[in-house]
């Protein structure tokens, strides 16, 4: 059984909640991501931050990433896989929530993401295009 484990990119970085967008930016330019998950002090999922919010949530309505915090632009559920998920579950979790990343959380501690790209790798094309008309329908 393939699990959430063997298709994630692994060694994944929380940013902290009341880091800076600026901060964040620096960071995913970093490790060469487009995405974070956002933590609270006890190391909490609050929610994923990405590029994108950067942009658009904040520069784009004239706000300063330096003033505004990765915490203030986390909304809604945050949503994560166990380690030990089957892929089907992964597909599951992405799909009905029609995200394109997923922490992967494995003791209670962030141990990787599953992004577009893993899956890609992992997923037989049948998969693939199945799990791209279900995140990508716009309903």
């Amino acid at each position: 059984m393939t699990t959430a484990k063997d298709i994630m990119h692994p060694g994944a970085q929380w940013i902290p909640a009341h880091e800076t967008l600026d901060r964040a930016a620096q960071l995913m330019r970093e490790q060469d991501v487009g995405a974070l998950p956002i933590a609270d002090a006890k190391e909490r999922l609050t929610g994923i931050l990405t590029d994108r919010d950067i942009v658009v949530g904040c520069v784009a309505m004239g706000h300063d990433p330096a003033q505004t915090t990765a915490g203030e632009m986390a909304h809604g559920t945050p949503r994560w896989i166990d380690a030990n998920a089957d892929v089907d579950q992964v597909l599951y979790e992405m799909q009905s929530h029609q995200i394109r990343r997923l922490p992967v959380i494995e003791n209670k501690r962030l141990v990787g993401m599953i992004s577009e790209a893993d899956l890609a790798q992992h997923l037989t094309d049948g998969q693939l295009a199945s799990w791209m008309e279900q995140v990508y329908a716009h309903g």
